[in-house]
């Protein structure tokens, strides 16, 4: 029993370990590319740049706030996950704001900036949804920084779809919409992540009042 229970130890040291490892890598990543990518959407006057920059801001702290809960217990992980919502939507309401300012500038952005460093965030993001992955379901922890490289994807992709609209119609509206939207994306994942954290700090606190009758 004894060496049952010393092999699971050791087991779970290690898929801690190779965690670590893996947001230590996706923090780099996402913290380099968050000041590329602020830089270029300052420079090329794009909402959605900017938007995907705070985005890649955000996971860094995400994935901080990761590290930091990785060997404590499962209420400070669903604490984290919570705190993980809250930075999503305070991001989510900034992008909303910075799209109102865009709008009222209504000076279109650098198409050619755009796709560049929307591609390039691609190739980052990929590389950390596909480290990411295997880790999904690991724990509630895991799961919402997975969900974070998801979103991440999805706003890339958006992006590049905006700079070619940019650079089509020479108009300001579509990287204000693919802007509002990364930011109305935000909001939504923010809802799903606090709706499970809470859930997952409320059955703990079940549990632990059922071990203390």
């Amino acid at each position: 029993m004894d060496q049952c229970c010393e092999a699971k130890a050791s087991e779970l040291a290690a898929v801690r370990l190779r965690q670590g490892r893996v947001l230590v890598t996706v923090l780099v990543v996402n913290a380099s590319m968050f000041c590329v990518e602020f830089g270029a959407g300052l420079l090329s006057g794009s909402t959605a740049l900017l938007a995907d920059s705070l985005d890649m801001l955000g996971d860094s702290l995400v994935y901080g706030f990761s590290l930091f809960v990785l060997h404590r217990s499962p209420v400070w992980r669903a604490r984290a996950s919570l705190s993980k919502g809250l930075i999503m939507a305070a991001f989510g309401i900034g992008v909303l704001l910075e799209a109102t300012f865009r709008l009222r500038a209504g000076v279109p952005p650098l198409a050619p900036a755009m796709a560049a460093i929307g591609m390039l965030a691609l190739f980052a993001n990929v590389f950390c949804f596909s480290l990411l992955w295997r880790h999904r379901t690991d724990d509630i922890n895991l799961r919402s920084t997975w969900l974070c490289s998801r979103n991440d994807l999805i706003a890339n992709g958006a992006v590049l779809v905006a700079a070619l609209l940019v650079a089509w119609s020479r108009s300001l509206w579509p990287d204000l919409i693919v802007g509002a939207g990364i930011g109305i994306l935000f909001l939504r994942t923010a809802a799903s992540v606090l709706r499970e954290s809470l859930a997952e700090l409320g059955r703990l606190r079940s549990h632990a009042i059922e071990g203390a009758a």
